[in-house]
């Protein structure tokens, strides 16, 4: 069974992904902070991994992979507290 993406889609608040098995799988912009500040511009300047496995955004920095997504891991990124 196959775990590439073969589109990339958002709406307000989730991020969608075909897949190419034939599922669609939606996560919460909330995980992905870089994702949730960007403009829809940015957001849909995804560029899909020759393997499928891998979305990039190369202006935000953001990589993340399908497998990742279908574990239910969000942004794994540690970040200092914010200030108080």
């Amino acid at each position: 069974m196959s775990t590439s993406a073969k589109t990339v889609w958002f709406d307000e608040f989730t991020m969608w992904v075909d897949l190419q098995d034939g599922r669609t799988i939606g996560v919460p912009l909330a995980w992905f902070p870089r994702l949730l500040d960007a403009t829809l511009e940015q957001r849909e300047a995804v560029r899909i991994g020759s393997s499928g496995e891998g979305l990039h955004w190369e202006e935000l920095d953001e990589d993340i992979s399908v497998e990742g997504l279908l574990a239910g891991r969000g942004d794994m990124t540690r970040r200092p507290p914010a200030a108080a």
